[in-house]
């Protein structure tokens, strides 16, 4: 795939891997699922085949537009194969199982599951459903009230010490509490678990009284979760 000094050759016939195969007449191509290389592999190719059973299993036609079905990293990978050694289609898809099989080896177990933290880039609704997608191929299986319990730990400090009441609620109502709570920081109704604790440091070290009674009732009622009430 080389071109005039290091410049990669874009023409058809390099780029193409199988520019002789034709979709057969009246055969409409699917809408695929992608994988962009998270996940079960095998269940991915189980998708594809589902969806191209009008291919008829001709080998050339899976192998030509398998790339359809690829994003991200695993079309990458897809793109830098050399395709002359694939010669049938359990070829390519068993060199496709093999590169991600690490997705099926690097099972998350549950210490693993209390170091996954939230992205910037995601709602707290969207990690709380990765978070549970990872939990769910732990194995053993776990039940609901221990998936509860090491979400909880996952958590930064701030949730955690407001979620706390929550062990012995569902997965979902979990996800809703630490948005409720989220809203309650930004409206300036919840303490953070910082000013939680500068606060109640300032009590013990004697210099509480500045803060008055009315201070300490509050630290008592934010530490204590009653604000759920």
């Amino acid at each position: 795939m080389q071109g005039l000094g290091n410049q990669v050759s874009v023409a058809y016939k390099d780029l193409c891997f199988f520019p002789d195969v034709q979709l057969p007449a009246g055969f409409k191509m699917p809408k695929f699922d992608l994988y962009d290389g998270h996940g079960d592999p095998v269940a991915h190719l189980r998708g594809y085949y589902s969806k191209m059973r009008g291919a008829g299993g001709k080998d050339k036609l899976l192998m030509a537009y398998f790339s359809q079905s690829l994003s991200g990293v695993a079309l990458e990978w897809y793109t830098r194969q050399d395709a002359s050694r694939w010669y049938t289609w359990d070829d390519m898809a068993q060199a496709f199982a093999q590169h991600f099989q690490y997705n099926i080896d690097i099972v998350p177990d549950r210490l693993s599951l209390t170091k996954v933290e939230k992205k910037p880039s995601e709602s707290f609704r969207e990690y709380g459903f990765r978070w549970r997608e990872q939990a769910a191929r732990v194995n053993p299986p776990m039940e609901e009230d221990e998936m509860v319990k090491y979400f909880l730990q996952a958590l930064e400090p701030t949730y955690y010490g407001h979620l706390i009441s929550a062990i012995g609620k569902s997965f979902n109502d979990v996800v809703k509490m630490r948005e409720m709570v989220e809203e309650g920081l930004k409206l300036s109704k919840i303490m953070s678990y910082s000013a939680i604790k500068a606060t109640t440091q300032a009590i013990q070290s004697g210099t509480g009284s500045v803060l008055g009674k009315k201070k300490k009732e509050d630290v008592a009622m934010f530490v204590s979760g009653s604000w759920h009430g």
